[in-house]
């Protein structure tokens, strides 16, 4: 089964990582017989992000550049799965924790008859590789309150790798209202409550040094999110698409 397939690649001050992880996506997609294209958001970038991503573009047609002047993993991931054309949009991390190779889990035939597909490094059959325990037992304590209050029953709702049919894309990124990290447990507890049909799927994930993740502060903010997440289920806030342009 033929799909055309569309990478969404998030980044923010990835000058050292980016180059390295385009030429592996671009070698891996270029093997295929799918139609595919690969969607670059620099989001507020203040380093060399954007050139290069601007330099492989000109070489490579089918890789695109968005530019978004303001920081936040949702806004620029939202960016690009909204202008991707693909008939499946897979969002994947700047510093390509996963192998590339392993988008196939995620695509028919190997997963059918699913909307959301998440990366799992929890699920049976995935596998960590150099993560350190006390990221581990944060993530841990953060995925257990995500299922208390927001989403029940998935694992691993922040691994950065995801893929969704073009029609749960248009439906639920044009909803979602924020723009930091957390954007995955709205997309996940929207995701739910419309009724789409998620998996997890196990992932080889290997952690490296460099996380844009600010421990401290960013937990803060992403436990904050967790009732704001709820707080716009029961407002009412997710019952119409945002209007186009429209800013959180």
């Amino acid at each position: 089964m033929s799909v055309h397939l569309s990478v969404i690649i998030p980044a923010h001050n990835e000058e050292l990582r980016l180059p390295a992880t385009l030429d592996r996506v671009l070698g891996y997609l270029s093997t295929r017989d799918d139609v595919w294209d690969v969607w670059v958001v620099d989001s507020g970038s203040t380093d060399q992000t954007a050139a290069i991503a601007r330099a492989y573009s000109e070489r490579h047609p089918q890789l695109h550049l968005i530019s978004e002047s303001r920081p936040g993993k949702g806004l620029a991931v939202r960016r690009g799965m909204l202008a991707a054309p693909g008939d499946y949009r897979f969002i994947c991390d700047a510093d390509l924790s996963m192998p590339i190779e392993q988008v196939d889990r995620f695509l028919p035939p190997n997963l059918d008859n699913v909307d959301v597909a998440i990366g799992s490094r929890e699920v049976e059959g995935a596998v960590r590789y150099n993560e350190p325990v006390h990221r581990h037992m944060i993530g841990r304590v953060f995925n257990n309150l995500v299922r208390v209050l927001a989403v029940p029953g998935i694992q691993d709702t922040q691994c950065g790798f995801k893929c969704l049919s073009a029609a749960a894309t248009e439906d639920l990124f044009r909803r979602l209202q924020l723009e930091g990290w957390t954007f995955d447990v709205e997309l996940l507890y929207l995701a739910q409550r419309r009724g789409y049909r998620i998996a997890e799927v196990p992932i080889d994930w290997t952690h490296f040094p460099g996380s844009r993740v600010r421990v401290l502060r960013d937990s803060v903010t992403m436990f904050l999110d967790l009732f704001r997440i709820r707080y716009n289920g029961l407002k009412g806030v997710y019952d119409q698409p945002r209007l186009q342009g429209d800013q959180a």
